[in-house]
């Protein structure tokens, strides 16, 4: 299989146009492509085997080529239902399917090690993803804070009312707001942002090529255009309830922390909260009435998650700034400087005048306060701009 993509002119045309400038190494590119396409998501014996082997590597193994090495893990059992289960979607049209769907709707194509690729769903292991599809800005998948707002499809005036409050809020602050793209919450939370000219991603079940549900069509095209979608999956994949569970990994591992705003007893909504919760990201959520069927998956995640109960845009803020991480700058810090803050990343730097646009505040103001927190160690100026000052950075 590896053998005929590496031959076919159009495949190789088609990655070279989905990279960009990207890193070419090209066997390994069109693997990765390759494993999304015969691996569901998650797939842990395919994130075991790619990181051991890589990606082109596991390929050659898995589809009856001659890989230099034979893994040591997995074995057995696991492998032989994995490669029983991987060998009918072992199509090399299906790849070339795939390459040029994303291609048709201008989607890029993002790997581990690339310079915007977001280091925290590495958190997810073996069950990380082998590569992201992206319509948008990628630069978002990196951009801090990011704050997972999610809930109830079937939800309430009051439910959606908070959702567009906060993520309103939050968004015109400089958080990127994520969330799946569904009904109820989620629409509300992505519109809210959009509003306020903020950042928002939403991950998908399906291809990022397939509106879904139909009804937010408009929607998601807003988000491609001034904000991501992201998915897993290629374009032409269906959503399934199961890819839907496995895209709420996605959720909370990528945020810096996650909010449920109504939740029935069984909503979706508390797998997103149960990945966050074992990846050790703070989670909030939001009580509502006790007689409401609605809420009652929050009051389930304040008793049996240990979530943080939030009521307040302030209170979310404190999820992913509380004391004990909070940098020495923002303690007792006026909002200019909070807002400041939430519009920098850690990772890249950016220019004054964009700091400027993310957090709202006028060029004068940023440049004084830039000042100041560069002298509490909490900013620093490099090559490409200023960058927020982790704490592991600031502990040494």
């Amino acid at each position: 299989m590896m053998e005929e993509l590496l031959a076919d002119p159009e495949v190789i045309a088609a990655m070279r146009r989905l990279r960009g400038d990207g890193p070419a190494d090209i066997a390994e590119v069109i693997a990765r492509v390759a494993w999304s396409v015969v691996a569901e998501p998650g797939d842990g014996v395919a994130g075991a085997l790619i990181t051991e082997l890589g990606a082109a590597e596991a390929m050659r193994f898995a589809f009856g080529g001659a890989a230099r090495s034979a893994p040591a893990q997995p074995g057995g059992r696991a492998l032989k239902e994995a490669l029983a289960r991987w060998r009918p979607r072992a199509a090399p049209r299906a790849v070339r399917e795939a390459m040029s769907g994303a291609d048709e709707v201008g989607a890029s194509l993002l790997l581990p090690g690339d310079a915007g690729w977001p280091a925290a769903v590495d958190d997810l292991g073996p069950h990380a993803p082998s590569l992201l599809w992206v319509r948008g800005d990628a630069g978002l998948l990196t951009a801090t804070p990011r704050v997972a707002i999610v809930g109830a499809r079937a939800a309430s005036g009051y439910g959606e009312l908070l959702a567009s409050e906060f993520a309103g809020d939050l968004a015109a602050t400089g958080a990127v707001i994520v969330s799946g793209g569904a009904y109820g919450i989620d629409g509300a939370a992505h519109r809210a942002a959009l509003s306020v000219q903020g950042a928002t991603v939403a991950f998908l079940a399906g291809g990022v090529d397939r509106a879904y549900p139909q009804g937010h069509r408009q929607l998601l095209h807003r988000i491609a255009e001034r904000g991501a979608v992201v998915s897993e999956v290629p374009c032409g994949a269906a959503p399934t309830k199961w890819r839907f569970l496995s895209r709420n990994r996605l959720i909370a591992a990528l945020s810096d922390a996650t909010v449920v705003v109504e939740a029935g007893w069984r909503s979706g909504s508390l797998n997103t909260a149960g990945h966050a919760a074992a990846l050790g990201r703070p989670l909030g959520a939001v009580p509502g009435p006790v007689t409401s069927a609605t809420s009652a998956g929050c009051h389930r995640l304040l008793r049996e998650y240990d979530a943080r109960c939030v009521t307040t845009t302030a209170e979310i803020r404190e999820l992913w700034a509380g004391d004990q991480h909070a940098p020495a700058g923002e303690q007792g810090a006026d909002p200019d400087q909070l807002r400041l803050l939430d519009a920098l990343s850690t990772r890249t730097g950016l220019p004054a005048q964009e700091i400027a646009r993310r957090s709202g505040l006028a060029p004068d103001t940023v440049s004084a306060l830039l000042g100041l927190l560069e002298l509490d160690g909490v900013v620093q100026r490099g090559d490409t701009g200023w960058r927020r000052v982790s704490a592991r950075e600031r502990l040494g």
